[in-house]
């Protein structure tokens, strides 16, 4: 078994660059690089980092990256999801990780769309690394660059697929034949272009690759590179994180009080249909402060300015510096434009209101923001966090309304909204102390809302796809600090479906721990089917059996006696018959059995 090199050029330079993060971050990395060596993982064979939703997935295999640099690989390539967004935050990021490695000349960084068609000697002496979207021509461009560069191709690489369940897979069915999708025909060429690489998925929903059989074959690909996993490595969460085991464990489903059952705001399911597009006969704008029909979005909006205010008095109090206290939360119940129009004005409309109401000092404001205010204490009591005086709470609800600048309200629908909307370090921008983003799709993998406080979340497909929901959930990250001020709010319906995605997330991971990805040899979904792992079209290919609980598969309808002759075994049945029927034992005459 190699032995993996922990003292190199790379690996002990960029972790004493980033000894914030922990010691199970590094393990992991070299645990990683440790199965890639030691089990010659190639392109054919891959290899899973398993994290959980916004756990830090990113700084793991940049940790991987470098380390495989010290360890006889020369390339890498990081293949992100279709989105300008998340190419140009991967690319910023892996910039900054190896600022110091591209000022020595030790290292060179492309997007694959702006990198040079070939390279010379001198600049093959370099590491390189390539960063491409999960897209036509970027892959193609990729695979051209290997495919017509021999030099390149022969040099160890490393392929990092990050969200590797997200279009890397995925099959259609023509004329009774079975095809890969374009993507995942080219990703597989890409792989069969070089020579010698190794094969990394990541992704924190990878149901639809362990149900991926050992060996692929459609009609549209000669050699289909395998995508199920060869081992599985578990990305390490911290304390600070904060996931589905609270939002949807059992401390969640308390019928005590606990910081993780106070999270949870029940809403209407009637009410997620008003919010997709103006209906006067359930209620008018110049009603959204008392009436019933949107009380849960109301209650979002009035908790979300309430609990930033909080947490804002309380930072302020603690040293902490004003410009830096800025809070977010995020709507999505829906995916067209037309009802994100719809959400825009309606919460402007909450807003103004309010704002309005606070101006005159009016008995609504005062009811509304009292109610929130009760709500925060009870959780920021079990935190032991301090609770200001509700007078104090009042004044600063109050100015941040009559501030235009305190409460920003966003709404995203594309991937070039989400461009613009980056800071440097990949979040989306937080202009104001308070920011209401309201959007769909484009907010799931990848983008990260800082100092997210509150989530209403609507979305109701006949079938929740677990990987897909999952995505969706913005509210998992490092958000610890602001857990007695956050709320998470739905319908009961999602809230279930959501639960027992959870608890079969956690069986999955239970097994791995327990035993390594081999354990994985079931994956779960609702009874009456109202949940599922991912789109059906992923595992078109998959051998796969559903069983209800409690249920069995036995082997049935073979003949023991069905080969004939001297070579057959129908003789060797008799003999056991006629000793097992004299009560000796099958071996006692003859030595061993031969069955």
């Amino acid at each position: 078994m190699p032995t993996i090199n922990l003292q190199g050029e790379f690996y002990p330079t960029y972790k004493a660059a980033n000894s914030s993060f922990s010691a199970d971050t590094f393990r992991c990395a070299e645990e990683t690089i440790d199965e890639l060596l030691a089990k010659a993982t190639t392109s054919d064979n891959p290899g899973m980092l398993l994290g959980r939703v916004q756990s830090g997935k990113t700084r793991t295999f940049i940790s991987i990256i470098a380390l495989a640099f010290d360890n006889g690989f020369d390339v890498a390539i990081v293949l992100t999801k279709n989105s300008k967004a998340l190419i140009e935050q991967t690319a910023k990021r892996l910039n900054t990780e190896f600022e110091t490695f591209i000022d020595d000349g030790e290292l060179d960084i492309y997007d694959i769309m702006h990198a040079p068609e070939s390279f010379g000697g001198f600049e093959l002496d370099s590491k390189l690394i390539f960063v491409a979207k999960k897209q036509d021509d970027n892959l193609r461009r990729l695979t051209d660059l290997f495919k017509n560069n021999s030099a390149i191709a022969s040099k160890r690489t490393l392929i990092i697929d990050d969200e590797a369940d997200n279009a890397s897979i995925g099959y259609t069915k023509k004329a009774g034949l079975i095809e890969a999708r374009k993507i995942a025909g080219q990703i597989s060429k890409l792989r069969s272009t070089i020579i010698s690489s190794s094969f990394l998925q990541v992704t924190a929903t990878p149901y639809s690759l362990y149900l991926q059989p050992n060996e692929v074959v459609v009609a549209n690909v000669i050699t289909f590179k395998p995508t199920r996993p060869a081992f599985t490595k578990l990305v390490p969460v911290p304390f600070e994180y904060v996931g589905g085991t609270d939002y949807f464990g059992p401390s969640a489903r308390s019928e005590t009080d606990t910081l993780e059952s106070l999270i949870h705001h029940t809403v209407d399911h009637r009410e997620l249909e008003r919010l997709k597009s103006p209906d006067g006969r359930s209620f008018k704008l110049d009603d959204v402060l008392t009436t019933k029909a949107i009380e849960g979005y109301r209650t979002a909006i009035v908790n979300f300015i309430v609990g930033g205010c909080i947490q804002r008095i309380n930072g302020i109090r603690a040293g902490g510096k004003s410009k830096k206290l800025r809070y977010s939360f995020l709507l999505h119940s829906e995916a067209g434009k037309d009802a994100h129009n719809w959400q825009e004005k309606l919460t402007k409309s909450i807003v103004s209101k309010l704002e309005a109401a606070a101006e005159i000092n009016s008995p609504d404001f005062t009811a509304l923001v009292t109610k929130a205010y009760g709500d925060f204490s009870r959780s920021l009591l079990l935190a032991s966090q301090p609770i200001p005086p509700l007078d104090e709470v009042l004044v600063a609800v109050a100015g941040a309304l009559k501030q235009q600048n305190d409460i920003k309200i966003v709404k995203v629908n594309s991937d070039d909204d989400v461009a613009a909307l980056l800071d440097s370090t990949g979040q989306l921008k937080l202009r104001s102390p308070l920011n209401i983003f309201l959007g769909g799709q484009v907010l799931d993998r990848g983008v990260t809302l800082a100092g997210l406080i509150g989530f209403y979340y609507g979305r109701r497909p006949n079938k929740f796809q677990q990987d897909t929901v999952l995505q969706h959930s913005r509210m998992y990250g490092y958000r610890r600090v602001d857990l007695a001020v956050t709320r998470f709010y739905t319908s009961r319906a999602i809230r279930h479906a959501m639960t027992q995605m959870e608890e079969f997330d956690a069986s999955l991971r239970g097994a791995i721990e327990a035993g390594g990805d081999r354990a994985v040899q079931f994956i779960r979904k609702a009874d009456d089917g109202s949940v599922i792992p991912c789109s059906p079209n992923k595992i078109l290919i998959a051998t796969t059996q559903t069983l209800r609980p409690h249920k069995r598969i036995l082997p049935i309808g073979f003949q023991t006696g069905y080969r004939t002759g001297g070579d057959g075994i129908g003789q060797i049945i008799q003999s056991l018959d006629s000793q097992l029927a004299a009560g000796r034992p099958p071996y006692a005459a003859n030595g061993p059995c031969r069955l």
